[in-house]
């Protein structure tokens, strides 16, 4: 009778174990499993981690001050017959000695945030929470470290440009961070006077997104820009409850990206005819697809919004489904950089999934690395942490 019940104390045990492991709030088993070693691996590393903001790297070509965000245009080279002249531009060809210390800090920032929300998703320890906190007090309140709330600086270009509108596209990197706090507030995880700092500064940010000049070329972009802005003001817009801002950018979903990027096959003419046209019809499927996540609700659903002559977002993610499969059935040239990096384990598949529940999706996002290292990719993939977003 003793080992009768020792036998159902283990089983019950192993159930309670498995609960915790894999049923966690929000915590889908299937994304979950391939995920979660790599996961607590990192978040032991990023336990101990330091903030590193933009303080940290004097940008000695920036306009602005040291609490400035600064990043040179990725295209733009000194010119040969002219090297001490303005920079000029060659699509699709990164400068290596360009000044983007500012952008993988963001990045770093961004990393380590998302992983610790997701180990905290995955074990239920509040332990990977405290570090969470310091790094957001560190960006977004501390005086001597804090990020200022603007991006005037961003992409700037040698003798050409101190910044430009289409640097608002580096910040994608924020949409995690804010998710990340979003998910942590709802667990009651956020005190009062950082959801207070992160409302404020996200709030200022959101204000110089709508008003100012750079922030409005952006936002009317025709391509992968104009996306990217409001993906962006929609993550920061429902962290602030902003409904206003929020419906807006729905509405530029539905009336102008399906109708005015998206070609009736569901391809991206725009992004295809650039000089890296995988890499960004990839970029502009996973923000489209970001942007359906964000502000998708059961009264309005983007995900299943149709235009009347058919375009959505199922026949994006269709058209692109087959060259992720097989990147050797790509109907146009190679990209001229970073051919070889793409696809990875692309958001866009995962939420596609996740809206229809094909498992052709979660097989296809199953198959690629999940966690990438080369740079331009993760420039490129502003979504690393899915947990923090099912």
């Amino acid at each position: 009778m003793k080992r009768l019940y020792l036998g159902f104390t283990l089983i019950g045990l192993l159930v309670v174990l498995s609960c915790v492991t894999l049923s966690s709030p929000g915590v889908a088993k299937e994304v979950a499993t391939p995920l979660r070693n790599r996961i607590l691996e990192q978040a032991k590393a990023d336990m101990e981690a330091e903030p590193v903001t933009v303080t940290a790297f004097i940008a000695e070509r920036s306009a602005g001050t040291n609490h400035d965000f600064y990043s040179e245009g990725d295209y733009w080279w000194p010119d040969s017959l002219n090297p001490d002249g303005p920079y000029v531009r060659r699509d699709g060809l990164t400068n290596p000695d360009n000044f983007v210390q500012h952008r993988h800090a963001m990045i770093r920032f961004s990393r380590i945030i998302g992983n610790l929300t997701s180990a905290y998703l995955l074990t239920g320890d509040k332990d990977y929470v405290k570090p969470v906190l310091r790094h957001t007090r560190a960006w977004f309140m501390d005086d001597s470290t804090r990020m200022n709330p603007s991006l005037a600086y961003a992409q700037a270009i040698k003798g050409v440009a101190t910044g430009r509108g289409i640097g608002i596209i580096d910040t994608i990197h924020l949409i995690e961070v804010v998710q990340s706090l979003l998910r942590l507030r709802e667990e009651g995880l956020v005190p009062d006077d950082v959801d207070s700092g992160v409302k404020r500064w996200l709030g200022e940010y959101l204000e110089w997104l709508m008003t100012h000049p750079y922030g409005q070329q952006e936002m009317n972009a025709t391509n992968n820009h104009g996306t990217c802005w409001a993906m962006q003001a929609a993550m920061f817009a429902k962290y602030l409850d902003n409904k206003e801002v929020m419906k807006f950018c729905a509405d530029r979903f539905r009336k102008i990206f399906i109708v005015d990027q998206m070609a009736a096959d569901g391809s991206f003419p725009q992004e295809r005819a650039r000089t890296k046209p995988y890499g960004y019809s990839l970029f502009n499927l996973d923000a489209m697809a970001t942007l359906c996540q964000i502000l998708s609700t059961d009264e309005d659903n983007l995900w299943d919004y149709t235009t009347a002559d058919g375009r959505n977002m199922r026949k994006a993610v269709d058209y692109m489904c087959p060259y992720i499969g097989d990147k050797s059935t790509w109907d146009l040239d190679p990209d001229v950089m970073y051919w070889d990096e793409w696809p990875v384990a692309h958001p866009a598949l995962l939420f596609a999934w996740n809206h229809w529940g094909d498992d052709k999706y979660l097989e296809l996002w199953d198959k690629y690395e999940h966690f990438p290292e080369n740079e331009e990719v993760i420039r490129n993939l502003p979504i690393r942490n899915p947990l923090i977003w099912l």
